[in-house]
């Protein structure tokens, strides 16, 4: 069989690619060893969003009274039913993308896909039969997988990553979370919500520790609030499992204390999936557990690209479909823009939410830079104020000579909805005088965007 391309992996970089691949024209595979859409649409972003609404909707429920309405009986969480919904919005989302790959006359082969040698791709099915497929250009999308750390080995029963945390049979009495980056966070203010009892441990001196710092510090208050634990500055050094107790050694920085928890949630971040797919049998360089790639994705062999999880640069399913639609549209012939990595967003769907893009307040002055800040809050907002979630800012992070707008740091209600319009400012090389004179519909949360801007330049009027 000869292909113009082959895809490896079907995530959000592999699937995309495909789709796009197909559109310019081109004869495209792609190989999947289990479902359509990879982990972010199968265990990760989309099943993900689906728990922490059905806890939002719990939290609701539990604060009815103060939006005035009266609910009579006992309200309680159903966590299986939390994790049958989960898994009916994947299933669904992953039945999408079956239908987007027949639309578009992409061929889905079925098993593990290998490079056996230039141009060649060969895959194995479930049976162990072995099958050889041609290309001239074959796109590596294989994802990655949870770390495990040496002291902290997953048994996928009581010392668990993401996947088992997605579906676990009942809800714990108690859970210590193993790193606060957006996985361990969502998962921690989701089974706090619900009644666990919850301690976060962050090696770093702020959970969140990508974002800007008083980004983190309002998380950590908010989290605090709500009955969480948190451990900063801090590591897990080990765990024992003793029964039906998972005893942890936690060295902190003011001495070694032991916590108990029925389960322990290692979320310390990702591994790239390179391991036996013929990148050392074809010479693909690779470094640091990446694979080396130009700003096209191309390999230092030709006909051999790589995206996503795997290769250096932001593990978020948007950059691997960014990163997807501008390698075929290289190799279809057209002179797409290499990704601007300076640009890209990142969210996490907490309680209240965290978004993000460009530098951090801290980033900008290590690089000597004058900068103006704006910070608006969201108690200053009606639309909050109306929606009951008075938690959270909007910081604008601005170059004083140029007006141009550095970074955009915003926790609260609905910021991940928000951010979008910050991204598309910075693209536009957008000043902080357009963003001010930008009329925002009142009322709204995004109506916070133009304020903070107003408040750097000494024009804000709801302050």
């Amino acid at each position: 069989m000869k292909y113009d391309i082959i895809i490896v992996g079907s995530g959000p970089g592999g699937y995309v690619a495909a789709i796009r691949a197909a559109q310019l024209g081109k004869k495209v595979a792609i190989v999947e060893k289990s479902e359509l859409g990879g982990i972010c649409l199968n265990w990760g972003c989309i099943p993900t969003k689906a728990l922490l609404k059905s806890a939002q909707v719990y939290q609701y429920t539990r604060e009815a009274s103060q939006f005035g309405v009266t609910i009579s009986g006992e309200v309680r969480p159903d966590l299986e039913a939390m994790v049958k919904r989960s898994r009916a919005v994947a299933e669904g989302m992953s039945k999408g993308v079956q239908f987007l790959m027949k639309k578009n006359k992409i061929d889905i082969i079925t098993g593990f896909g290998k490079l056996k040698q230039k141009g060649v791709v060969e895959v194995t099915d479930g049976t162990g039969k072995k099958s050889e497929y041609q290309a001239d250009h074959i796109i590596l999308a294989t994802g990655a997988r949870s770390r495990e750390l040496p002291q902290l080995k997953q048994d996928g029963k009581k010392i668990i990553g993401y996947r088992e945390a997605l579906t676990l049979p009942k809800l714990p009495a108690s859970m210590i979370v193993v790193g606060s980056g957006a996985i361990g966070s969502e998962f921690a203010w989701f089974y706090n919500t619900l009644g666990t009892k919850v301690t976060l441990v962050e090696y770093m001196p702020n959970i969140l520790p990508l974002e800007d710092e008083e980004v983190s510090k309002q998380l950590e208050r908010s989290f605090k609030k709500e009955g969480m634990e948190i451990y900063t500055s801090s590591s897990v050094e080990s765990v024992t499992v003793e029964k039906d107790v998972c005893k942890v050694k936690i060295k902190t920085a003011s001495g070694e204390i032991q916590k108990e928890a029925e389960i322990v949630l290692s979320a310390v971040g990702i591994t790239a999936n390179i391991e036996n797919i013929g990148l050392e049998e074809l010479g693909v360089k690779t470094d640091k557990g990446k694979v080396l790639v130009d700003a096209y994705y191309r390999t230092n062999v030709e006909g051999i690209y790589a995206i996503g999880d795997i290769v250096p640069g932001p593990a978020l399913a948007h950059v691997a479909s960014a990163e997807g639609i501008v390698c075929v549209e290289k190799i279809a012939g057209l002179n797409p823009e290499p990704i601007n990595y300076q640009n890209i967003p990142g969210c996490v769907y907490t309680m209240p939410e965290v978004a993000s893009v460009g530098m951090t307040e801290k980033e900008a002055k290590e690089k000597g830079l004058e900068i103006k800040v704006g910070k608006f809050p969201y108690t200053a907002s009606g639309k909050a104020s109306a929606a009951g979630h008075k938690d959270g800012f909007v910081k604008l992070i601005f170059d004083a000579k140029y007006s141009e707008l550095l970074g955009a740091h915003l926790i609260g209600y609905n910021v991940t909805e928000m951010i979008a319009e910050l991204v598309v400012a910075r693209n536009l090389e957008t000043t902080g005088h357009e963003l001010i004179k930008s009329i925002h519909p009142h009322p709204t949360m995004s109506e916070a965007i133009m304020e903070a801007a107003a408040q750097a330049y000494g024009e804000v009027i709801h302050l």
